[in-house]
């Protein structure tokens, strides 16, 4: 059986340890609070799952204190960072690895699903080939994607799932608002952008888009900015860019006159 290490207990560490728990692996967690162990830092595999500013000062500590284990590979789950984050840990072990999996961790308590994520990996061969053993066991993809640019590939991450969730909590205020109840509000809109995902992944762009600036209704668009302005003024910017951003995907399926789209725009101008 495969050792983890997890160094780190937070949302990312708990819920990969869950889910390599499921997955037959044999798990040590480690809270990162308690400090490094007595002895080596050791296993199959090593996973760092501390903050993004802590991944080389950790490094640099475990390799002067000489808790490396010369059989590990040490990888790390950032999105933002390569592999050489760990650079201090190369010598003493069978190399290192940035491990990131793009996936939502919001809750140490909720795990999410990990099965039919991708996974980010790059680094040292042996490292980056236990990663993807260990992402296949997982139900996930892993993917090497050379010559990444990481920040570009960390604010994509950014932008879909968090600005998702902000998107999400605003519409929860619109549905209260037009007399959904507080509580029921959330699970309308969870399945909602569960559809989406799937139709992102299925369909891609542009065929992944629907609604009113899809069909061309100006109206609608209008509608919806005269309520927004009524009852939620603070995502008036956020629905007009939005709705921006979907104008050449609507030109690209076509589906409506092309001056539908130029009429859409000018709602938007505020003409």
């Amino acid at each position: 059986m495969s050792s983890v290490y997890i160094y780190g207990a937070g949302k990312v560490g708990r819920g990969l340890a869950t889910a390599l728990v499921t997955a037959g692996y044999e798990v040590t967690l480690r809270p990162a609070r308690q400090g490094l162990p007595r002895g080596k830092l050791a296993g199959w595999m090593v996973i760092l799952a501390v903050r993004d500013r802590e991944l080389t000062p950790l490094a640099e500590m475990l390799a002067a204190s000489g808790q490396v284990d010369a059989r590990s590979v040490y990888v790390h789950v950032a999105g933002s960072l390569g592999p050489e984050v760990l650079a201090a840990l190369r010598p003493g072990s069978r190399g290192v690895a940035q491990m990131h999996p793009m996936i939502s961790f919001a809750s140490p308590n909720k795990p999410p699903g990990l099965t039919k994520g991708n996974l980010r990996l790059a680094g040292d061969p042996v490292a980056v080939s236990r990663a993807k053993a260990l992402g296949k066991r997982l139900g996930m993809t892993p993917r090497e994607l050379p010559g990444l640019d990481t920040t570009g590939y960390h604010a994509a991450a950014g932008l879909v799932a968090n600005g998702a969730a902000a998107l999400a909590a605003l519409g929860v205020q619109l549905l209260v608002s037009a007399g959904v109840p507080e509580k029921d509000a959330p699970r309308l809109l969870g399945p909602l952008l569960r559809s989406v995902a799937d139709n992102v992944d299925a369909l891609g762009f542009p065929e992944a888009l629907t609604g009113p600036v899809r069909r061309g209704d100006a109206g609608a668009v209008q509608r919806h900015l005269e309520l927004l302005r009524r009852v939620a003024p603070d995502a008036v910017d956020l629905y007009i860019s939005a709705s921006r951003a979907q104008i050449p995907l609507a030109r690209a399926l076509g589906e409506a006159p092309a001056e539908n789209f130029t009429a859409i725009g000018k709602v938007l101008d505020g003409n």
